[in-house]
């Protein structure tokens, strides 16, 4: 891996945090994702699933993750399986996880081949009532894939269909949502990567650069410090582009006048930051460029202090609603009779900023978390407000990552990376 070892006490904690919320008598089993196959012999970079990782460290395909808490055998209440490694498979794959290593990563002792699972499952599965299944319950999950996950469930399923079955998903939804200060600081490191690409990326605009260009520079930023790549996949949108909110095609040529809207990121060790910004082309802003960019500026500023314990993720959208409604009002782009006509399930503010403000992030960029609970200290949120306007021919979105304190307002995890207008004028022009 390009990052630096995690200390296993994270993962140790975790998995003491998610087995106090098991019932008794009960089994937890998690899998690694598969390696999945483009054609031929190719296949995708390989992703970690991010719950084994969450409660192992584990970053390598083939390895399950058995949790037992109550199990008569003390050494099998927490168990790996791994692929088995050799020097066949050092020589041709690169060194995997011995023994001792699994140990130093996960703090999990018992480790056994994977060769062996079905036999010691037998066992294991003899002394429980219930087995805690991991199925993928994320609010914008669309999934069509059978993942080795799927598969193992099913196997587990069939093989013993006595056994009652609960979901690990709503325990993982909220302890995933809730950072510990380890997280955190990962979370830091993947923005502070971020923050060096953007500052690269500034002197590096000029108008008649290609968005790809613009891109390539990023990745190589991130990369040389330790980051795979792009936490997501990037948007590169100059001109008329930024108002396709997810436009990933990043081949048009930037030209002098236009903004770039970017929402672009690094990720650190599998954890997420996510960032938008939002630059002109030609290094100065106009006027109404700027109007609309402090606009967009304020109603992030303010929506920020909102983000604290306690607050509903609905009534938050909300409160950003009305707050976006005043700046397009000040802009001329609503008038009284507009909002006063307004369809209340669709307002008149969505013509010019139709997403959500916040969501949830961490090991993913829409990470878990349930968003008909209150916020808690420590969840750490995007805020990310934009006005987009096809018949002027720009977009602006900007976006902060930012952790919610017990008392006042936020901790802006991306407090360094410049967002000020002038100040964005003041780097490129440097």
């Amino acid at each position: 891996m390009k990052y630096l070892p995690i200390n296993s006490s994270l993962f140790i904690s975790n998995r003491k945090n998610f087995t106090a919320k098991m019932k008794p008598c009960s089994l937890a089993v998690f899998n690694s994702n598969d390696i999945y196959p483009i054609s031929a012999d190719s296949t995708m970079p390989f992703q970690q699933h991010r719950d084994i990782f969450y409660l192992s460290g584990v970053d390598q395909e083939e390895s399950i993750l058995v949790l037992f808490p109550d199990c008569p055998k003390e050494k099998h209440r927490e168990i790996l399986f791994l692929k088995e490694t050799n020097a066949h498979i050092a020589v041709w794959e690169g060194e995997k996880l011995n023994k001792e290593k699994a140990f130093e990563t996960s703090g999990i002792k018992t480790v056994y081949w994977l060769q062996d699972m079905e036999k010691i499952m037998f066992e294991l599965m003899t002394q429980c009532d219930t087995v805690y299944i991991n199925t993928n319950e994320h609010y914008r999950a669309n999934v069509e894939t059978e993942t080795r996950e799927d598969r193992y469930t099913k196997w587990l399923k069939e093989k013993y269909p006595a056994h009652r079955v609960a979901k690990s998903a709503p325990i993982l939804q909220r302890l995933r949502s809730v950072k510990d200060p380890i997280e955190i600081d990962l979370i830091q490191q993947a923005c502070n990567i971020t923050e060096k690409g953007f500052r690269r990326i500034l002197n590096f605009v000029k108008p008649e650069v290609w968005e790809y260009e613009i891109e390539a520079e990023l990745m190589h930023e991130f990369l040389r410090n330790r980051s795979k790549g792009f936490a997501y996949t990037p948007i590169i949108a100059s001109g008329n582009n930024a108002n396709v909110l997810h436009y990933i095609e990043n081949n048009k040529q930037c030209k002098a006048g236009d903004l770039i809207l970017f929402d672009t990121a690094a990720e650190y060790a599998n954890y997420s930051s996510d960032l938008s910004r939002t630059i002109p082309v030609s290094g100065t802003y106009s006027n109404r460029q700027k109007a609309v960019y402090n606009a967009v500026l304020r109603v992030k500023n303010e929506a920020t202090k909102l983000l604290v314990p306690g607050t509903i993720w609905t009534d938050y959208h909300v409160e950003v609603g009305k707050l976006m409604t005043s700046e397009l009002l000040g802009l001329g782009l609503l008038d009284k009779a507009d909002v006063q006509n307004e369809n209340p399930d669709w307002p008149a503010y969505k013509k010019y900023f139709m997403h959500g403000t916040s969501h949830h992030m961490g090991l993913d960029t829409h990470d878990y978390g349930i968003l008909t609970e209150p916020m808690q200290a420590n969840m750490v949120f995007t805020v990310e407000p934009g006005i987009y306007m096809p018949e002027e021919g720009f977009g602006i979105r900007l976006e902060d990552d930012v952790v919610i304190q017990k008392t006042g307002e936020p901790f802006n995890l991306m407090r360094n990376i410049p967002i000020e207008a002038e100040e964005i004028e003041d780097l490129m022009n440097s």
